[in-house]
């Protein structure tokens, strides 16, 4: 199997998993919590932090993006080429339809039910601006500062409280934005409401990437982690 090929697999298989985890737990928590709408977010950002800590701990030493703004950020520090961009991104898209359909089908829901859950408003927008930016700074700051061994965790730990400090409750993700939006549960988008997500989180990159470049002007430490990546494929 060729590099590329399994890095597609691990991408495909961690985003399947994050959407899983993102989709099921909320259905769960909306039958354990009915109602009760906080201790629903509470429940489904832990599930959804602590999944995260697990699926990078584990899929890391292949890719674990998971996440397209993070692999379009990869490639402008140079750490991936155009090529494994596209072919990563196609992966995690897939990986997230596919992670809907089995939280759907795993909790006696049809495959696919488009949300009816509208996400919009200009604070909301904002919301998942600075959740994008907070996760790319999270993830590059801790690679770039040679502690790239503790990007699960601060990871977990990000998303777990971005999901509360975040008008957006932080999908930062476009892949899994398009996965929530043929969910119609309590994780779910509206699919008239995921370009505009989707919009703010490329801006949110484009912000965090250039965040990332003024805090750590050097790419000594991630070339040393493409280094990395070439001798564990």
């Amino acid at each position: 199997m060729s590099v590329l090929a399994r890095k597609a697999t691990a991408e495909f298989a961690g985003s399947a998993f994050l959407v899983m985890a993102v989709v099921g737990s909320g259905v769960m928590a909306s039958r354990l919590s009915p109602s009760d709408v906080g201790l629903q977010l509470l429940q489904n950002s832990i599930a959804t932090g602590a999944a995260l800590v697990a699926l990078i701990a584990a899929l890391q030493p292949i890719s674990a993006s998971f996440n397209p703004v993070v692999t379009l950020v990869e490639r402008a520090l140079g750490l991936v080429d155009t090529r494994t961009v596209l072919g990563l991104v196609v992966a995690q898209v897939l990986g997230g339809l596919t992670g809907s359909v089995l939280a759907n089908l795993m909790f006696g829901l049809a495959p696919v039910a488009a949300s009816s859950q509208e996400r919009a408003g200009a604070g909301i927008w904002l919301g998942e601006v600075v959740a994008t930016v907070g996760l790319l700074l999270v993830v590059f700051g801790a690679v770039r500062s040679g502690r790239a061994d503790r990007v699960a965790v601060a990871v977990g730990g990000y998303i777990t409280a971005a999901y509360w400090f975040t008008s957006s409750t932080s999908f930062a993700n476009p892949a899994v934005t398009i996965a929530r939006t043929i969910t119609d549960t309590f994780a779910g988008i509206a699919p008239s409401s995921a370009p505009a997500f989707i919009l703010a989180q490329l801006l949110g990159g484009a912000a965090g990437y250039f965040l990332v470049r003024f805090l750590y002007p050097t790419a000594a430490d991630s070339a040393a982690v493409l280094t990395d990546r070439k001798v564990l494929s």
